[in-house]
């Protein structure tokens, strides 16, 4: 339904803002469920297209995420810092959708080339409202600093306190924060005792508690008890 309404009109920003927001979904459910490749990348590449279809509206850049002619870097930084706290939320999910492809792409050029970008965008939201959708923003941060080589200007210490201000901000509720932080930060500084402490509070929390995370929630049930099971730190 979604596409066939973009189709009239390709540009309007609540469509391609509801677009972005279930595609993401989407890609993230059929990610998780064991989907074939195919079919991921399919939906990936709707959540990249809307996505950038979104930031279009509030920054210069190109189809391909490229900093649009002639405005350049300097008319992206001057659009970026005239960004205004009731524009998180487009931006937000506009950016996450890119985020969902670059994250496919398994460090190729252009995708790390993109991440440049994409960092100096959620830097912004985070300096707006580093409270958006339970502690979101952060959570990227923690990830990025978790997976980035020290030699690179990767900290972990900076990534645990991301993390933690994820979990603050969501009141612990939602927990593809929690499942993140055990597989990223947890795994990568060897410290059992917090991913098995993190993935627990995930399985033995209630859904109905918060019904707003429910989708999200479900698919980090299923991936803390997939953690768990691998049996990762070789007890």
């Amino acid at each position: 339904m979604l596409d066939s309404m973009l189709v009239s009109n390709p540009y309007d920003k609540s469509l391609l803002l509801s677009a972005t927001k279930a595609y993401s979904g989407f890609n993230s459910a059929l990610s998780e469920c064991g989907s074939d490749e195919e079919r991921i990348a399919a939906v990936t590449d709707k959540t990249h297209r809307y996505g950038i279809k979104l930031l279009q509206h509030y920054l210069p850049l190109q189809p391909s995420g490229n900093f649009s002619l002639p405005a350049g870097e300097e008319g992206f930084n001057r659009q970026l810092n005239q960004l205004e706290k009731g524009d998180v939320e487009n931006v937000f999910w506009g950016t996450y959708g890119w985020l969902s492809w670059v994250q496919s792409q398994k460090g190729s050029p252009a995708s790390i080339a993109d991440m440049v970008v994409i960092e100096k965008i959620m830097q912004r939201l985070l300096d707006l409202d580093e409270a958006y959708q339970g502690g979101s923003i952060h959570l990227f941060f923690g990830v990025y600093h978790a997976l980035k080589p020290a030699m690179f200007g990767g900290r972990p210490d900076l990534s645990r306190e991301h993390f933690e201000k994820a979990l603050t901000f969501s009141n612990h509720q939602f927990l593809i924060a929690q499942t993140t932080y055990a597989q990223t930060y947890a795994r990568s500084t060897f410290d059992q005792k917090l991913h098995d402490k993190l993935l627990n509070e995930v399985l033995s929390f209630k859904l109905t508690d918060a019904p707003e995370f429910n989708l999200s929630n479900q698919i980090a049930k299923k991936r803390a008890k997939k953690l768990l099971e691998e049996n990762y730190f070789g007890d």
